[in-house]
């Protein structure tokens, strides 16, 4: 097996399991600890994960991993995510979604939507939705963020304010069991922030890799949404700080149900 083989796999058992070992990446594999060493090194030199003793680990939380990893992470989850959020969007409304790859994989089931106005600071999501004739899409102004699409800043704060959504769609970068959500970039901090002043429900699309992630900034706790579509049973205490604020819960994966 080839380490352009290798590497990816090697990435996402980082992310999935916070911490790879040389010799169970080794039996893992079926190749030698010192393939395994390189191949943990090229990854290293690349800044795609951390070395320590034995193995290695995700880089530090205050960087995000890159768009195209994570467009790729937890396809499957994404989508069955999104499916469930879409069916809970009725035609006829206003919409917003912000930036991320699991907002986008909502725009991609949208596309049958009627009479939908779409607003989005997220080229991707607006270059989706414009394949949907009956669904008229507004693109915030901002200062474009190359990595990912995104639109962020006083501009974009401005376009949000015009408004008041019938239904905000939210993604973040990582969520605590305190049920705070947490980002990377303090300015798409503030827009979501701003999203959830304007609007009359929000909708958290989140899979269940972003409870093993950690962020710096905070944007805001669960207890402030209306609904959480996410592939698997959520820890104890968010159920119950959900359950205490009414947040309806949508589990969508093999080991729950929509709930």
């Amino acid at each position: 097996m080839s380490q352009t083989i290798r590497h990816p796999e090697i990435l996402d058992m980082a992310r999935r399991d916070g911490k790879v070992t040389v010799e169970g990446l080794a039996d893992h594999f079926g190749v030698t600890l010192q393939t395994i060493r390189r191949d943990l090194s090229d990854l290293a030199d690349a800044g795609r994960l951390e070395r320590v003793h034995g193995g290695a680990v995700l880089p530090s939380g205050t960087m995000n991993i890159g768009y195209e990893e994570r467009r790729s992470l937890n396809a499957e989850a994404k989508a069955s995510i999104a499916a469930a959020c879409v069916a809970a969007i009725p035609g006829d409304c206003s919409v917003f979604l912000n930036i991320g790859t699991t907002t986008e994989a909502v725009a991609e089931r949208m596309l049958a939507h009627r009479n939908i106005l779409a607003v989005t600071n997220n080229i991707n999501v607006a270059t989706t939705l414009a394949a949907n004739p009956d669904c008229d899409v507004v693109v915030a102004g901002g200062t474009l963020r190359r990595s990912d699409g995104g639109l962020v800043g006083d501009l974009t704060l401005e376009t949000i304010r015009q408004f008041k959504f019938d239904i905000a769609v939210i993604g973040c970068s990582a969520l605590d069991e305190d049920g705070d959500l947490l980002d990377f970039d303090i300015r798409e901090a503030g827009v979501t922030r701003a999203i959830l002043d304007h609007s009359r429900r929000t909708f958290l699309v989140a899979d269940h890799s972003k409870f093993r992630r950690k962020a710096p900034v905070r944007v805001t706790n669960l207890g402030r949404l209306d609904a959480f579509f996410t592939d698997r049973p959520l820890p104890r205490r968010v159920v119950d700080l959900c359950r205490e604020n009414g947040v309806e819960i949508g589990v969508t994966g093999p080991d729950g149900s929509d709930d």
